[in-house]
C-alpha cells in the first residue's frame, strides 16, 4: 500500500487505542469503510465521512488526508512561517512598534487586488511571498490613517487578512487560517462597508465547513444572509453577496448530510442567480448560475449521490465565468462522480482538463485528484493514467 495513503494514516492515528469497529462506532461510519480504507480497498471516502473519522481520531482533517505541508523557499521572508509571523506581531511587547512603511490607499488597493488575482489563479506559492509584507505594510497604513482614510484603510487590511486566510486553508494550515479570517472580520468591522463585512462572515462559514463544524457553518452563513435579505430594489452587488451566503449555507447543509435542506437552499440561491441573470464577481467572491451549478454538484458528491451530481454538472453554462481554481475544483468533483459510476476514462479526461485549467501550482496543493487517480489505477493502468499519476505524485 502507498505509505502516504489515507488508510495508512488512519491506522497510524488509531494505533492501539481503538479497534476498527470502535473507530467506526465513534465516527458514525460503517466498519466496512474503515476496513477498506486501511486495507487499500478504497483510496478515499466522502468529505463528510472523512471529517467524522478525523474527529473520532482527534486530528485535523488536513493531517488525515496529508494536505498540511510547507512551502520551502530560499527567501527567509517568504513561506508559511513568515505568514505566521506577520499574523502574530509582538512589537508592542518588545517596548515599541516596529517601523514599517505605510503605503498609500491606491498602492494598498493594487497590492490587495494583485493578491486576490494570484489566489483565484491558484498561485499559492507566489502568495506566500507577497502576503507577509502586504500585511505589515497595510497594518502600518491603518496605524497612520486619519479622519476619512481610517475606514478604507481598515477595509483594505481586512481584504488582505482575508486572502491570507483563504490561502492558508489551501496549504492545510487551518489554525492560522482561522486566526487570519477573524482578524479580517475585526478589521472589516472598523470599516464602513456592510457588504464586505457580511461576505467575510461567509468566509468564516467556509472555514468552519473545512473544519467539519457543519452546523456552525450553516448558522454563520445563514445569519449573515438574513441580515442582507433583499427587500425591494437592490443592487446586483447586494444580490450577489446575499446569494453567495445562501449557497454557502447550502454547502454546509450538504456536508452535514441534510440533503433536503441543502437542495432547498440551492434552489433559493438559484432564484437569486436567475434574478441577477449572469455570473458576477463582487467582494472577491463569485456568484451566479455557474456557481450554483458548481455547488449543486458539490452537495450531491458530498452526499454520495453521484448520478444526481453528473446530471447537475450538465447544466453548467457554456459561457460561465468561474475563476480558474473554481473551474478546476468543479472538474475534480465531477471526476469523483464519474469514477464512482464506473466511467473511468471520462473521469481521467476531467482530471486532465482540471490540470490544464488549474495549472501545476494549483494541482500541487490538491489532494482530491490524487485520491481519485489512486482509485482509477485499480481499474486502468494504461500509459496516460500512469503518466498523470506520476506528475501529481501518486505511486504507480
Amino acid at each position: 500500500m502507498d505509505e502516504s495513503s489515507i488508510g495508512v494514516r488512519i491506522r497510524q492515528f488509531r494505533g492501539k487505542a481503538l479497534t476498527q469497529r470502535q473507530l467506526a462506532d465513534q465516527a458514525g461510519v460503517s466498519v466496512d469503510l474503515v476496513r477498506k480504507l486501511e486495507q487499500g480497498g478504497r483510496q478515499t471516502a466522502s468529505i463528510a465521512s472523512l471529517q467524522k473519522i478525523a474527529r473520532a481520531l482527534d486530528v485535523d482533517i488536513a493531517d488525515l488526508i496529508g494536505k498540511r505541508q510547507g512551502v520551502p523557499s530560499a527567501n527567509p521572508d517568504a513561506g508559511i512561517v513568515a505568514i505566521r509571523r506577520a499574523l502574530t506581531p509582538v512589537d508592542d511587547l518588545l517596548g515599541g512598534t516596529k517601523e514599517e512603511t505605510a503605503v498609500s490607499l491606491d498602492d494598498g488597493r493594487r497590492a490587495v487586488d494583485y493578491a486576490w488575482g494570484a489566489y483565484w489563479s491558484g498561485r499559492y506559492e507566489l502568495l506566500t511571498s507577497i502576503l507577509p509584507p502586504g500585511l505589515t505594510q497595510l497594518r502600518a497604513t491603518v496605524h497612520a490613517a486619519r479622519n476619512g482614510s481610517v475606514a478604507p484603510a481598515n477595509e483594505l487590511l481586512a481584504r488582505m487578512y482575508w486572502v491570507t486566510g483563504c490561502t492558508l486553508v489551501h496549504l492545510g494550515q487551518t489554525d492560522p487560517a482561522f486566526l487570519a479570517i477573524r482578524q479580517a472580520l475585526a478589521a472589516a468591522d472598523l470599516g464602513n462597508d456592510p457588504l464586505l463585512l457580511a461576505t467575510i462572515r461567509g468566509s468564516v462559514a467556509w472555514q468552519l465547513l473545512i473544519q467539519g463544524r457543519y452546523d456552525e457553518s450553516r448558522g454563520v452563513a445563514l445569519n449573515a444572509a438574513a441580515a442582507l435579505e433583499p427587500s425591494g430594489d437592490v443592487t446586483p452587488t447586494h444580490l450577489s453577496a446575499y446569494g453567495s451566503l445562501v449557497l454557502q449555507g447550502a454547502t454546509a447543509a450538504g456536508r452535514a448530510q441534510d440533503v433536503h435542506d441543502a437542495l432547498s437552499l440551492v434552489q433559493a440561491a438559484s432564484e437569486v442567480a436567475l434574478r441577477i441573470g449572469a455570473d458576477r464577481q463582487d467582494y472577491e467572491t463569485y456568484f451566479g448560475p455557474s456557481q450554483v451549478v458548481m455547488q449543486t454538484v458539490d452537495v450531491n458528491v458530498s452526499s454520495e449521490r453521484y448520478p444526481e451530481a453528473l446530471a447537475a454538472a450538465e447544466d453548467m453554462p457554456a459561457n460561465g465565468s468561474l475563476p480558474q481554481a473554481s473551474r478546476a475544483r468543479h472538474l475534480a468533483d465531477t471526476a469523483v462522480a464519474l469514477t464512482r459510476t464506473g466511467q473511468h476514462q471520462r473521469a481521467l479526461n476531467a482530471l486532465l482538463t482540471a490540470e490544464r485549467v488549474g495549472g501545476a501550482d494549483w494541482l500541487k496543493y490538491q489532494t482530491l485528484p490524487r485520491h481519485i487517480v489512486s482509485e482509477l489505477l485499480d481499474h486502468d493502468r494504461k500509459v496516460p493514467l500512469r503518466a498523470f499519476a506520476r506528475r501529481i505524485g501518486v505511486n504507480t
